[in-house]
């Protein structure tokens, strides 16, 4: 049956006396469209003869009815930076309510209580609402790896007569009804964009290969008796692996079956996908999830309101912490927010006291305002600067001339950073065994190289310890070529030489680069028993940023072929060095 015979026994249900000219209007479609189809239904008995609902309309309203929605609110939201900090995006407040909340009132007055959330990110938020609401909650444990497909594949057995919506629209007017026949996939009436999703002639949905100018989609859709059926059935068929494989939208299952007919419905109430900050303030410039403590900070430090806050974007995720970078007055800033486990690995007073002391030096990037309590830090971001390369010789060259400058200026400060000590902690920190079978025999061998440290020469001085080529930014002032380093979150007293050990680790450099490195350092006059010190920090560096990848994995954080590396160094040379005395009689 089409669509329009679909909507005609729809409206004469509701409304009994309506007329083909109302229906017309209503319909977007002319009268003899109207009444050949209302011709069709008498034939096939949907309606009688003076046009009344009949009981196979009657059995066919009742099979499709809506009996349940399924929200789906697992993901972290990360362009909401930074209001997803403190809040899933289901819990945004706008026009007073958060946007799950008017949800959930949307499909109460429509008589939709069995409500389904899938959530992952911040879930806990969530659990009062099956006190206020009786919703039920569906917990994705994976929300970091898959898309919202595989959200809607943990609430498969509830796909019955549903409605799908993510946590993150927000609509004026109420898309939901206690009638429906088709399934169906939202759109809005008022805004273009270009996008895969289509509707046809004939008003069905389709996802083009090439995108196009449409309404904008708004990721709400219904399935009706049949359609859920068939959709069940296909997630019954699949696994959790091939969820990690296809990185789908719940869309792509469900529009692009060609075994269900998804109709278009659009309304043109105010509505939006709130994504972004600017999604937000935007829609609701006196939203309270505008406000967090992050924004008051940059608006304090800064001396600007709210609407002066332009172009935020997500700066890449770094190790330790997550960042992001806004523009004010023709002038852009990095935002930190420490990450995960942060505040047991990161002593934020002491880095703070590092600050004080270079801040004035020019040597890193202008810091703003930090908070030595929970570590937020905002800083004056550099134009035109790129990190160094670290198989770039002409980069190298530039950086390493940097830090021996830096090295030189031997600033001290009142704490150190032990790398015996660190390991010992770190160890500490993930709780239990090693993932590495053949660890503690790893370490015994590592420890053995604390003797040669501890009986050569060092450079006592403040040293970086994270002087990775990531934090060396090379710009051009004038017509000059500059450089800063940045991110001194561990920086402590320690040998100098550490410094170049760390450089080689995190580039994952081979034996050639590190003596490279080595002698581009020392132009060319580096000491036999320096080198073999500086592949002894290798060693117990290696191991040191093995355990600290290990308990971030432990916190869910995975950082893939960077840690078995790091791993490997603390193996290999340990070998080097051993080799190295040999050969060198040290």
């Amino acid at each position: 049956m089409n669509i329009i015979a679909l909507n005609i026994i729809k409206k004469l249900y509701q409304y009994p006396h309506y007329t083909q000219r109302e229906m017309s209007s209503d319909l977007n479609c002319s009268l003899g469209t109207i009444n050949k189809n209302i011709k069709i239904l008498k034939e096939k008995k949907y309606l009688s003869y003076n046009n009344e609902i009949t009981n196979i309309s009657i059995k066919m309203i009742n099979k499709n009815r809506p009996t349940n929605a399924i929200i789906l609110a697992a993901g972290i939201g990360l362009r909401m930076t930074p209001i997803n900090k403190d809040m899933p995006k289901g819990f945004v407040e706008i026009y007073g309510k958060t946007i799950t909340e008017n949800i959930i009132e949307k499909l109460h007055n429509v008589g939709i209580t069995e409500i389904h959330i899938v959530v992952g990110y911040m879930k806990e938020q969530y659990e009062h609402l099956i006190d206020k609401y009786g919703i039920h909650l569906i917990v994705n444990n994976r929300y970091l790896e898959t898309n919202n497909i595989y959200s809607l594949y943990l609430a498969r057995e509830y796909l019955h007569n549903s409605y799908i919506v993510p946590s993150d629209i927000w609509f004026q007017e109420n898309p939901f009804h206690n009638i429906e026949l088709n399934s169906w996939y939202l759109f809005d009436a008022n805004q273009k964009v270009i996008t895969k999703y289509m509707s046809l002639r004939n008003q069905k949905v389709i996802i083009k290969n090439k995108k196009d100018i449409s309404n904008k989609p708004l990721s709400i859709a219904y399935l009706n008796y049949e359609d859920s059926i068939v959709i069940k059935n296909q997630f019954d068929k699949l696994n959790d692996s091939y969820f990690l494989r296809k990185h789908y939208y719940w869309e792509d299952i469900i529009i692009g079956n060609s075994n269900v007919d998804i109709y278009n419905k659009t309304i043109k109430g105010k509505s939006k996908e709130i994504n972004t900050f600017k999604d937000l303030r935007d829609l609701d410039p006196n939203s309270n999830s505008l406000y967090s403590d992050i924004i008051q900070i940059i608006l304090n430090s800064l001396n600007i309101n709210i609407l002066d806050i332009k172009n935020i974007t997500l700066s890449k995720k770094g190790m330790t912490n997550r960042s992001f970078m806004f523009e004010t007055n023709d002038q852009k800033y990095i935002m930190r927010i420490p990450g995960e486990g942060t505040n047991k690995l990161i002593n934020r007073y002491e880095e703070g006291e590092v600050y004080k002391k270079i801040n004035h030096l020019h040597i890193c990037d202008e810091v703003i305002y930090f908070d030595k309590n929970n570590g937020y830090k905002l800083t004056k971001y550099i134009n035109n600067s790129k990190v160094c390369n670290p198989v770039n010789l002409e980069d190298l060259k530039n950086c390493m001339k940097f830090l021996k400058n830096f090295h030189s200026l031997n600033i001290k400060v009142d704490h150190c950073f032990n790398l015996y000590k660190k390991i010992d902690f770190y160890e500490k920190l993930r709780n239990g065994n090693s993932l590495y079978p053949d660890y503690e025999e790893t370490k015994q061998n590592v420890f053995k190289l604390k003797t040669i440290i501890d009986n050569s020469p060092k450079v006592w001085t403040l040293t970086h310890i994270d002087a990775v080529p990531d934090n060396f930014l090379i710009y051009q002032d004038k017509n000059e070529k500059k450089i800063k380093l940045i991110d001194w979150e561990y920086a402590a007293m320690q040998d100098a030489h550490v410094d170049i050990a760390m450089f080689c680790i995190y580039a994952m450099y081979d034996k050639k680069q590190i003596d490279q490195l080595i002698d581009i350092y020392f132009e060319n006059q580096c000491l036999d028993s320096i080198r073999l010190k500086i592949y002894c920090y290798i060693a117990t560096c290696g191991l040191l940023w093995s355990n600290w990848c290990e308990y971030k994995y432990h916190l869910g954080v995975e950082f893939g072929e960077y840690s078995l590396i790091q791993y490997r160094y603390a193996k290999e040379y340990y070998y080097y060095a051993m080799k190295f005395i040999e050969r060198s009689n040290i």
